[in-house]
């Protein structure tokens, strides 16, 4: 936007009161030097250390009065000199926080109300400063809540990407971007421990009592997990259907093998309430691998904790197989 108001202001440079006279011809130029080194600046520099050194609202707000005093130069107080005071509003609805919007619109407001009333008379001001306070204030106001709108949406998109919608557990996805970098990067001394654990009789559960009870199954197991571990100590994913993983960094095998025995516990001594009242006893069977360093790439790694699991299923499930060493 910086940018456009240079090449825009240099256009004007040769019509009307900007090319009046050398004076406003110079002050034209100049100002649209600055713009350009400007819009540079702000195209290569760091856009967070600007934002933290609170940068972007003085750029917005010197837009306003450098677009003020180039009117008060030229003396044009015409439609067409306060509409450049769109551009700095416009910029900052469209890029900045609320906060700052409303600090470079007052200010584009606030100064146009005081250099227009040196140009005309009063009443004549009174008027063009109202019109264009009234129309900087509304197009502001739309455009930042069209922005925040946007950055809901795309803050609502990037969740489903990431986030199991049933149980709020992260999804495939995810673990799989977090097993990649747990397994390429540094292994912590503890070594790296997986987790995965399946709904015992699942399908059973699905057709004895319906879907929306199998749906509340998972949520409840998701539930349990989180509170027996925190998921700042590890990454909980929903893999597909009922089967949950959990990925332990920094973890000892006889660590990992303790949490998935007392998630087990857990799920056996908290059944899942029925929507009737009645209580449906759940359990789960739970495959352990644990990782050191130069042992088992990514799909060993998960091939160990799998084969752990379908051992604890085919010895009767409701409990916890360890992968070998």
């Amino acid at each position: 936007m910086t940018g456009v108001s240079a090449v825009v202001l240099a256009g004007v440079s040769f019509f009307g009161a900007n090319a009046a006279s050398t004076v406003t011809v110079v002050s034209t130029w100049v100002v649209v030097g600055f713009l350009v080194v400007l819009a540079l600046a702000i195209r290569f520099a760091d856009p967070e250390r600007l934002d933290r050194a609170g940068v972007h609202v003085a750029v917005g707000v010197l837009g306003a009065l450098l677009a003020c005093g180039l009117n008060l130069v030229t003396e044009d107080s015409s439609a067409g000199a306060q509409a450049f005071l769109a551009f700095p509003v416009l910029w900052a609805a469209s890029h900045l926080r609320r906060t700052a919007v409303v600090v470079v619109t007052a200010a584009a407001v606030v100064a146009n109300a005081v250099v227009v009333p040196v140009l005309v008379p009063l009443d004549v001001a009174i008027s063009d400063v109202l019109l264009t306070g009234v129309v900087l204030t509304v197009v502001a106001a739309m455009l930042e809540r069209a922005m925040s709108v946007q950055e809901r949406l795309v803050e609502a998109l990037e969740q489903q990407a990431t986030v199991d919608t049933l149980t709020g557990l992260v999804n495939r996805r995810v673990f799989d971007d977090a097993l990649a970098v747990a397994l390429t990067g540094p292994v912590p001394d503890d070594g790296t421990a997986l987790l995965l654990l399946d709904v015992d009789s699942f399908k059973q559960i699905n057709d004895q009592h319906g879907h929306p009870v199998g749906d509340d199954a998972l949520v409840h197991l998701a539930g349990i997990i989180r509170r027996q571990i925190r998921a700042g100590d590890a990454v909980l994913s929903r893999l597909g259907g009922d089967e949950l993983a959990v990925l332990l960094p920094g973890c000892t095998a006889d660590v990992a093998v303790a949490r998935a025995e007392s998630v087990l516990e857990t799920v056996l001594s908290t059944p899942l309430s029925l929507p009737d009242g009645s209580l449906l006893a759940m359990s789960v069977s739970v495959g352990v691998a644990h990782r050191t360093a130069g042992a088992l790439g990514m799909r060993e790694f998960y091939a160990a904790a799998d084969r752990a699991l379908y051992r604890a299923k085919r010895a009767g499930r409701g409990r916890v197989e360890v992968a070998p060493a």
